[in-house]
């Protein structure tokens, strides 16, 4: 995979849209230093390494929540395995984040829900589909310390020679 070399000027512009989605070209340009038509053509540039432009909506603000980490691992490890799981797990609406792990489990799940109730009748739908759960283990979120939206991506480049 050929990664884009970014600049100074494009770490900025990378920055400032995933902070404010909604920015305008003329209050980026300023924000960034630069003209419009210029900073217009590096953030069309920049278009590839933007997944999607987002509101993040504060749920508890919306109705109560319950959020759940939950930690799987599969009883047998065959690729099929995998694939099935992954398949469920994908249409499931209140798993709103599935990773693929290494170490001791398998996968570690994010699991937003009307209420711990909600949660555990997810979990029992889950094993009654018979998708190759082994085992889980639940971890309830009782506070939110940080939950960075921006990335930190200069810092994520690699070192300059």
């Amino acid at each position: 995979m050929a990664f884009q070399r970014l600049d100074p000027i494009d770490l900025k512009i990378l920055d400032a849209i995933q902070r404010d989605g909604r920015i305008t070209k003329l209050a980026l340009a300023d924000k960034i230093g630069l003209s419009p038509t210029p900073c217009w053509m590096r953030l069309r540039k920049l278009e590839k390494a933007v997944s999607g432009y987002h509101a993040r909506i504060a749920v508890r603000v919306v109705a109560p929540v319950a959020t759940v980490l939950m930690e799987v691992t599969l009883a047998s490890h065959r690729q099929a395995d995998f694939d099935r799981f992954e398949h469920v797990i994908r249409d499931i609406p209140e798993i709103v984040a599935c990773w693929s792990v290494g170490g001791g489990v398998d996968y570690v799940l994010k699991v937003m829900a009307r209420d711990i109730d909600a949660y555990q009748r997810l979990v029992d739908a889950l094993l009654e589909r018979e998708i190759g759960i082994d085992r889980y283990f639940t971890y309830i979120v009782t506070k939110t310390v940080k939950d960075e939206i921006a990335l930190p991506i200069a810092d994520l480049l690699p070192a300059s020679p």
